[in-house]
């Protein structure tokens, strides 16, 4: 799922800046690779392993951010009977990384790459990232190469993947993308695009599944305020999303099939969950009728209303206890991720998630009807804990910007008193709990001399907001 992201619309001030580094010297997040993996990745980078199938006849492009080096995913439709046929090239990073090199084992120690206002913190030195191994336009890359046979209801029917070289015609943005959509330019495997991505919502929502279209978060100065302003996602990335998620249905298939592999999992959410989303709802206004289903809510929202975009943000709680599970001769007790309702692998992403790198070779091996390699063997069982401990980072790391950017955004405003709502209370001590304010999308601690009325508005006064810290306290008035 995609990740909530706060960006400064001018350069970050300094007063943040402190306080992101402070974060990171928290979470222990690496700085710069050490030597020997940076002189690993540059040898690496010049003898990688280079597949016998040349598929760069394929008009190959990629849509992503416009500042996006790391590429992890080149993409061609065309339609094919009353179908469509899928390629999707993914990086091959192990077409560079050989098990238990340098480059490998500082992967092992960072598990993904991770996102902050003033930085990026790479899995892979930018060597690899951003260069030999990213599939930027015009050179031929080593991918591993997708086939994706989809019928004309959007499902995913048969599934190919091997090793080959591919090359981008072009990098592209999500931005221009849709303008060309838009104005009816687009070339037709884009076209297609949309046609697929629409497909696969539609199945998605029949699924009861959910994949939430977070928005971007971005910090605005004006007249010595701060405001907080939501990007809502194009429409294109989103279709652009369901290619990634049909790719990793087509994996977990290919391994549930061949009892072997690692899936992205996620157990059903709690009542204490939806309890909380809905008082969250009620604070910022949006309306959740009594029988209406989660997925249902989510598919309602727009998240070009800025009410609609917090919602979403709020909303990445329920995905917070997912996981990973390796299996070999049987299937896991729970293979299900809840949010899709089906079956799930993350194989799309190598660049930026280490267990890409593993599921990319099950999924290789699982295809061609050929054992799956020893060294993946050897390790898939500990991937999950690397996994879910850099998971966990990555959570932290992501929720203390964001305390930082909320406590920022009424730092200049103690004393004053807002309408807020109760969204949650202490199971211990009911006279404190948490409060979301009904005027922005700040929440905060709030403290009272009486029990806290969940779900319902309470008048506060703002008493904290330490930008150092990442707190925002309130006292019921």
């Amino acid at each position: 799922m995609p990740l909530q992201r706060v960006h400064f619309a001018e350069e970050v001030p300094e007063e943040f800046r402190a306080s992101l580094q402070a974060i990171r010297d928290e979470l222990e997040v690496p700085a710069e690779f050490p030597p020997e993996v940076v002189s690993a990745a540059v040898a690496a980078a010049g003898k990688p392993r280079l597949a016998a199938e040349d598929r760069t006849d394929v008009d190959f492009v990629t849509i992503d951010p416009p500042d996006s080096m790391d590429l992890d995913q080149a993409l061609h439709i065309a339609r094919s009977g009353s179908g469509f046929t899928v390629h999707y090239a993914i990086a091959d990073v192990a077409a560079f990384v050989r098990p238990g090199d340098p480059v490998d084992l500082e992967a092992r120690r960072r598990g993904e790459t991770l996102y902050a206002p003033d930085r990026r913190t790479p899995l892979h030195p930018p060597e690899l990232s951003e260069g030999a191994a990213s599939l930027l336009p015009d050179q031929v890359r080593p991918a591993l190469l997708w086939t994706i046979a989809v019928d004309s209801s959007g499902e995913g029917t048969e599934v190919d993947v091997r090793r080959a070289l591919v090359r981008s015609r072009a990098k592209l943005s999500y931005a221009g993308v849709q303008k060309d959509l838009d104005a009816g330019t687009a070339p037709e495997s884009l076209q297609l695009l949309r046609e697929v991505g629409r497909l696969r919502e539609t199945r998605e929502r029949e699924r009861g599944g959910v994949n939430l279209p977070i928005p971007d978060q971005e910090v605005v100065t004006g007249n010595g305020t701060w405001s907080l302003e939501f990007r809502a996602p194009l429409p294109v990335e989103g279709w652009n999303a369901q290619i990634s998620l049909l790719t990793g249905m087509a994996a977990a298939s290919l391994m549930m099939k061949g009892e072997i592999g690692i899936l992205r999992t996620l157990p059903e959410s709690s009542d204490g969950f939806r309890r909380r989303l809905e008082n969250t709802a009620k604070a910022l206004g949006i309306p959740w009728p009594a029988g209406l289903s989660y997925a249902q809510f989510i598919h309602g929202l727009d998240p070009s209303v800025p009410a609609h975009a917090a919602m979403l943000a709020a909303c990445t709680v329920l995905f917070r206890g997912a996981g990973y599970a390796a299996f070999s001769g049987s299937l896991p007790e729970q293979p299900e991720h809840a949010a899709m309702k089906a079956a799930y692998a993350h194989v799309t992403a190598p660049l930026r998630r280490l267990v890409d790198r593993w599921t990319g070779e099950i999924c290789l091996a699982l295809s061609a009807g050929r054992p799956v390699p020893d060294w993946v063997l050897e390790s898939m069982d500990g991937i999950p804990k690397i996994m879910e401990e850099c998971d966990r980072k990555a959570n932290a790391y992501e929720r203390s910007i964001v305390d930082m950017v909320e406590a920022g955004l009424v730092a200049d405003k103690i004393g004053d008193e807002f309408d807020g709502v109760v969204t949650d209370v202490d199971e211990k001590d009911d006279s404190r709990g948490i409060v979301v304010l009904s005027s922005m999308a700040v929440q905060g601690r709030v403290s009272s001399g009486s029990p806290l009325p969940l779900g319902q508005t309470v008048r506060v006064k703002l008493v904290e907001a330490d930008i150092a810290k990442r707190t925002v306290a309130f006292e019921r008035v």
